[in-house]
């Protein structure tokens, strides 16, 4: 069974955000409660963290911008 991992909203007025870092690669291990990626609002930067453990794979490339609920990837 795999895990969406949807944008999450970080603020009341956010309504997209920048993946600006991906801190597991594509394919690897992520352990649940690990930092997975940095996303970048238009007020911070924060780490975002795996909700479980399995194998990432990368929907929405460091970089590009996405609306809050986009599926950016899936932990299986």
């Amino acid at each position: 069974m795999s895990t969406d991992i949807l944008l999450p909203k970080l603020g009341f007025s956010m309504n997209e955000g920048t993946i600006a870092e991906w801190l597991v690669a594509d394919g690897a291990t992520v352990e649940q409660g690990a930092p997975l990626y940095s996303l970048e609002s238009e007020k911070s930067v924060q780490e975002i963290a795996a909700p479980v453990a399995g194998t990432l794979k990368i929907a929405i490339a460091a970089g590009e911008t996405a609306v809050v609920g986009t599926v950016i990837g899936t932990i299986s």
